[in-house]
């Protein structure tokens, strides 16, 4: 891979000089924006990937409502905060810390969803050079090329894009944003915690879980994780 080229962080780093340049640096409203981007960006790559490839359409989305992938969005935040300083590094460094970095990240998702929801939300046991069917060297190297397009190119677009944002306004909307992902994400996780009580046979304990059987039925959520898969007996895998 040729070396990346330096102009690019300067130039980052002189657009973000420029008076009224919304979240300069790296903090939270920056992060908060680089999570909201990529999650919605995510979930649409995906749905169009699974279109063009097993022509079916599916709601790659991890949250009810909106078109959101957590995994993509947490991820663009954990290359951030990982490789950010890394701009000037060649692209095979960037590359095998992002192999390392995304196949770590991506196995530890896949084990909190199985213990949190005892649900399998995606299988490469198929795949040859597999870690208990929650990574696999394919699926971490393509974490590699993407931390590499992420640091090269993405990253640098992504921060001028939320730089343009006034600061008036880009303050409390983040707040707001921030209190209804955290309202629809908390949401997300109790429909599918009863998801899974259903399937074990457990009732409703309170007016809460009642709640959500009625507005959350199993049909509800089989259109929103169409790609879902229960394991077992509820026990999450090794």
């Amino acid at each position: 891979m040729p070396a990346l080229r330096p102009e690019r962080s300067r130039v980052r780093a002189s657009s973000e000089t420029i008076p009224g340049f919304f979240a300069r640096g790296l903090n939270y409203y920056k992060l908060f924006w680089v999570f909201f981007l990529c999650a919605f960006l995510g979930a649409l790559v995906e749905t169009l990937f699974m279109l063009l490839t097993k022509g079916e359409l599916q709601n790659r989305s991890g949250v009810l409502y909106g078109q959101f992938s957590l995994v993509w969005g947490l991820g663009a935040v954990l290359f951030t905060v990982c490789f950010h300083r890394l701009t000037g590094q060649r692209d095979l460094v960037i590359f095998l810390a992002g192999t390392l970095v995304g196949g770590a990240y991506e196995y530890l998702c896949s084990w909190v969803q199985e213990l949190l929801f005892g649900a399998c939300f995606w299988d490469y046991s198929h795949i040859p050079l597999n870690i208990n069917g929650r990574v696999s060297l394919l699926y971490a190297m393509f974490w590699g090329v993407a931390a590499v397009v992420w640091v090269k190119d993405l990253y640098p677009r992504v921060c001028t894009l939320i730089g343009c944002l006034p600061n008036r306004i880009g303050k409390p909307l983040t707040w707001v944003l921030t209190v209804l992902m955290a309202c629809n994400i908390l949401l997300s996780a109790a429909a599918l915690i009863r998801w899974e009580q259903r399937q074990l046979g457990l009732p409703p304990e309170n007016a809460f879980a009642c709640m959500l059987d009625r507005r959350y039925p199993d049909e509800r959520m089989y259109q929103s994780y169409s790609t879902l898969t229960f394991v077992g007996d509820g026990e999450p895998r090794p």
